[in-house]
């Protein structure tokens, strides 16, 4: 206990220490930072150009100017600091989105008992590691759709401010689920989880249009819903269909209504189709879809987030003894092997898609083994970069300000030394992260 606590006063010390010295890499508020790029992948799906300049001024980027611009080309307010940032000898391009995390959560073998042991302050700090961990491996923007609602709003309202370090977090709170669904918190006594067990549960069309306006009320960015059962709960219900047709249809129009889009995961093809012929924005997973579904996915042109990794990842632990209960582990074995066709399907169908991880099922920080997963099931290189781009800034209803570097962008900036277009791999190992114009991983360090 006392080692944990060190734990936590340490990384917290160290994080507060290293926000106080952002300054020293950023300059002082109000001066420019001219990126010198050997190749810059300004729009993804365009081609990348050789030998650019990118000017940042307050946050976003200025300017995008080709060959390398020297500091007397910008400014000649002699008070006016003008800071050359040097990658001449690497891949410039805009910052990575994952629009399914769970920034506060990480699965492991004893989640039953953690799930009554750790208090929400505990999230909280979890979520400070790995929002920073996420950050570092270049993904400055992270839909997270379901944590416990103070942890993850205190989070991110924390990154927002500049307290901490982490990417932009668009976050849902708590899901909405039936009784006894997904996400729903089965396999305890009624004393330590009484029915309704959070504010998301509802039953009826009424009940979950109050649970949708509960959860905008309390600061939800994004609806997400568990249109069908899913793995990683304690139950044996299976992966189908969990809310009735009416009751999706109820929660979606309150969620639009109220400006927020929807996500729904969704495993099995009832629960995925019905979802979207009820208008939901975006379905997470994906496992069983079929041509009714990429018909309806094209004709109603919701996204699809495809979270290969979650599925890699529940079947490599379904093979270990004993580190998921029966239930989850029968369903990790039917889903886990046929995650890629489903991707491969979903685009050669022509289905939108935006990238998703499920991090928190797989780890935080390798979010981009994702990338490795969906070339590998058929997806051009570029193609899979614009998935995490301009694809999540367009479903998250950002492309103004997000997903490529262009003037009038916020300055979310990342770098590889090789060419992920090249090798996918790359992006596994990014060596500059810029946010918002700050810098928190210098090329070099």
């Amino acid at each position: 206990m006392i080692r944990e606590f060190i734990r936590i006063v340490l990384t917290v010390t160290f994080i507060f220490s290293f926000v106080e010295n952002l300054s020293a890499k950023t300059g002082e508020a109000g001066n420019i930072q001219i990126i010198h790029a050997g190749a810059l992948l300004a729009v993804p799906g365009k081609g990348p150009m050789a030998n650019a300049s990118v000017i940042v001024e307050a946050g976003k980027v200025a300017e995008v100017r080709a060959g390398f611009v020297s500091a007397s080309d910008i400014s000649s307010d002699k008070n006016q600091t003008v800071e050359i940032i040097d990658l001449r000898d690497s891949f410039v391009l805009p910052g990575l989105m994952d629009m399914h995390t769970h920034v506060t959560f990480e699965f492991s073998r004893d989640q039953q008992l953690r799930n009554v042991t750790v208090s929400d302050e505990d999230v909280t700090i979890d979520g400070v590691v790995f929002a920073r961990r996420t950050l570092m491996a270049g993904f400055t923007t992270v839909r997270n759709v379901g944590a416990p609602p103070a942890a993850i709003f205190a989070l991110r309202d924390a990154i927002a401010k500049g307290k901490v370090p982490g990417p932009r977090i668009i976050a849902a709170g708590g899901g909405v689920s039936p009784t006894g669904g997904h996400g729903d918190i089965n396999g305890y006594r009624d004393d330590i989880f009484p029915e309704p067990s959070h504010s998301g549960i509802c039953n009826g069309a009424d009940d979950c249009r109050r649970a949708v306006r509960v959860l905008a009320k309390g600061g939800a960015d994004v609806i997400k819903f568990v249109a069908t059962g899913g793995v990683l709960s304690n139950t044996a219900a299976g992966t189908g269909q969990q809310f009735t047709d009416a009751e999706m249809v109820a929660l979606i129009e309150t969620a639009h209504a109220l400006g927020r889009k929807v996500a729904a995961h969704a495993h099995g093809v009832d629960g995925i189709n019905a979802a979207l012929r009820a208008g939901v924005d975006s379905i997470e997973h994906g496992t069983y879809l079929d041509k009714e579904s990429i018909r309806l996915f094209r004709k109603t042109g919701a996204y699809y987030v495809p979270t290969i990794s979650a599925g890699v990842t529940v079947a490599e632990w379904a093979e270990i003894e004993g580190y998921l209960p029966p239930s989850m582990r029968d369903k990790a074995r039917r889903i886990g092997p046929i995650v890629h066709a489903t991707f491969a399907r979903a685009y050669k169908g022509g289905v939108k898609i935006a990238f998703g991880t499920d991090s928190g099922v797989s780890k935080h920080g390798l979010n981009a083994r994702e990338f490795l997963f969906m070339v590998e099931a058929g997806m051009p290189e570029e193609e899979a970069i614009k998935s995490a781009t301009i694809n999540t800034a367009i479903l998250l209803g950002r492309a103004d300000q997000l997903g490529t570097i262009e003037p009038g962008k916020v300055a979310d900036i990342i770098a590889t030394k090789q060419s992920p277009i090249d090798d996918i791999r790359q992006l596994q190992k990014v060596t500059f992260v810029m946010k918002d114009g700050v810098v928190y991983q210098a090329a070099g360090e």
